[in-house]
């Protein structure tokens, strides 16, 4: 695993993870592309913060599956304040420089897994 992809998705967990809105602003990318249950396409690092703060979600990576050398899957224990027990959910991750440009977040590690491959190739014949 890039040293710098592993750094930046360990930054965003922390910061996501301890609901530190003004470090969650600085993890990612302006913008930063989503996707999740609610929608998907670009906001700014304050509209994810304010995600960060109004979900209060808690992501704890569980198993992480390199695509490239910018972009990972996490297979992560998803909860938020209302759970009774966390939900198996997978993201993928793409990583520029420092921070995270994209987290597209999908219901399980096989859809997130075709995903990044398709985002890789496409990457690559661009």
């Amino acid at each position: 695993m890039e040293p710098a992809l592993e750094a930046a998705l360990n930054e965003w967990h922390a910061s996501v993870n301890d609901g530190d809105l003004e470090r969650s602003a600085r993890a990612v990318g302006d913008p930063i592309v989503v996707l999740g249950p609610k929608g998907a396409g670009p906001i700014t690092p304050a509209q994810f913060a304010e995600w960060v703060q109004r979900s209060g979600i808690t992501l704890i990576p569980r198993s992480w599956h390199p695509v490239s050398d910018r972009l990972m899957v996490v297979e992560e224990d998803a909860s938020w304040p209302e759970s009774k027990t966390p939900t198996r959910v997978a993201t993928v991750f793409r990583v520029a420089g420092e921070k995270v440009t994209a987290s597209l977040r999908l219901p399980d590690l096989k859809s997130a897994l075709e995903l990044a491959y398709i985002c890789r190739e496409m990457a690559a014949t661009e």
